[in-house]
């Protein structure tokens, strides 16, 4: 388990290793080529040095890798591992810690997210009323003008749910989070008929996990799972904990957590009998 700047030196060493192996290059040609030391190609590749956007974008073009997509989702790895980067977020990079930055980043690029929650409504999918009291809830006595940005920065993010091409959202729900009163009854009330709009969209799929299904995997605790375009070596489970996230990017450890997301889905209700309990709940 490593920190999410860490994980994504690494992950991205690798892309870039066997994106230098597909171009028929050796480490010393595609060193000779950049005007590097051949070090510093080892360097990135085995994740022991970072490495700015800039200089990735050198080394595709090296590479002769003309996936437009792909190069982007590379040059934003290089950003949140510490390399410095251009996307929104980082306009709040005063405001917000670094591994948050780093979530955001992976969420920016990813092509599906999977998640189970076990308490709140993931931020997707919040209402600026909801993530103000959530928000206000975990981080005691925040001043109203740095709260206000904080929840700007939760609902700029629910951008991806409508870009082109959108990302794929898939969130298992504990029943337990339709009936907790984040905010009083009001906002609750609009954060339920939010979720059945959304649930409406055709990349989200809501799945809740009623109190009848007893004990489940994950019960202990929620799990993103992020999903890339084109490769599944960057692919990465966070584990979200009070002051601190984990990053989880070993096979076993994707192919664990994967195989127990199906699992909650087998036994969650359909997405229908999941939106007809929302829409229950809402008018109770």
């Amino acid at each position: 388990m490593l920190n999410g700047p860490v994980v994504r030196r690494r992950k991205l060493g690798e892309e870039l290793r066997s994106l230098r192996h597909a171009s028929g290059l050796t480490s010393r040609d595609a060193a000779r080529l950049l005007g590097w030391h051949q070090s510093k190609v080892s360097r990135v590749e085995t994740g022991a040095s970072g490495v700015t956007p800039a200089d990735v974008s050198r080394l595709l073009d090296v590479y002769a890798v003309r996936d437009t997509q792909l190069r982007s989702l590379l040059e934003v790895l290089a950003g949140s591992a510490g390399g410095g980067g251009s996307g929104w977020w980082h306009a709040y990079r005063g405001l917000i810690p670094p591994q948050y930055r780093d979530f955001i980043s992976l969420e920016s690029q990813a092509s599906t997210v999977r998640t189970l929650e076990t308490s709140v409504v993931p931020g997707l999918l919040q209402t600026a009323g909801y993530a103000r009291a959530v928000t206000r809830a975990s981080l005691d006595g925040l001043p109203d003008g740095r709260l206000d940005s904080l929840v700007e920065v939760r609902l700029t993010r629910q951008r991806v749910l409508r870009a082109s091409p959108p990302l794929r959202f898939t969130a298992v729900l504990d029943e337990a989070v339709l009936h907790r009163e984040v905010g009083g009854p009001e906002v609750m009330r609009d954060q339920l008929h939010h979720l059945i709009q959304v649930s409406r969209l055709p990349n989200v799929q809501l799945q809740l996990l009623p109190f009848a299904a007893g004990g489940y995997v994950g019960l202990t605790g929620p799990f993103v799972i992020f999903s890339f375009p084109n490769t599944s070596d960057l692919d990465v489970v966070v584990l979200d904990h009070l002051t601190s996230s984990l990053y989880l990017e070993r096979k076993e450890d994707l192919d664990a957590y994967s195989s127990a997301f199906r699992t909650l889905q087998a036994h969650a209700l359909s997405p229908e009998r999941t939106l007809d309990l929302i829409t229950a709940i809402s008018r109770s």
